[in-house]
């Protein structure tokens, strides 16, 4: 706009740069928003990886080594991250359609819920996926009745 004697007015850029402060709610929307972009390139990889597997073992491999690596690991925990995110931001938001938990201290609640679930999940996907990648490494209590009677008859 200009004013009346033509000079351009400065306006301020939006107020939301400069007024507001993050809140909970906000951050996690974005987060929501970007875990769901991370989930679409993240199921390109598991995708190829699967693609590899249906092909051969050497295209197999080749992706599976990229997987194992640190890179590839840390790529697919990420990915792990945002999944178990996404899923219970989702049931939050299941709950918001039903018109439960708009109060103020209700939404910081379930933001909380929202981060230890997908703590929880996160460390429950990988301590299992670690737990079964080193079979030896488990106690003996995990195994059966039958194969401590082959390992006490030997």
């Amino acid at each position: 706009m200009t004013s009346q004697t033509g000079e351009k007015k400065q306006r301020p850029l939006s107020p939301h740069l400069q007024v507001y402060k993050p809140q909970m709610t906000s951050v996690l929307s974005i987060t929501h928003r970007a875990c769901g972009v991370a989930l679409s390139i993240g199921t390109l990889l598991v995708t190829i990886w699967l693609v590899a597997a249906a092909t051969g073992e050497d295209a197999y491999e080749a992706v599976s080594g990229f997987m194992r690596s640190g890179f590839g690991t840390f790529l697919i925990f990420g990915w792990s991250v945002a999944l178990f995110y996404h899923l219970c931001n989702g049931i939050r938001h299941l709950f918001w359609d039903t018109g439960r938990l708009f109060k103020i201290e209700n939404a910081y609640r379930a933001g909380y819920a929202v981060l230890a679930g997908t703590l929880l999940l996160t460390a429950l996907a990988w301590g299992v996926a670690l737990y079964s990648k080193f079979p030896e490494d488990k106690p003996a209590e995990t195994q059966t009745l039958a194969q401590l009677d082959v390992q006490g008859a030997e």
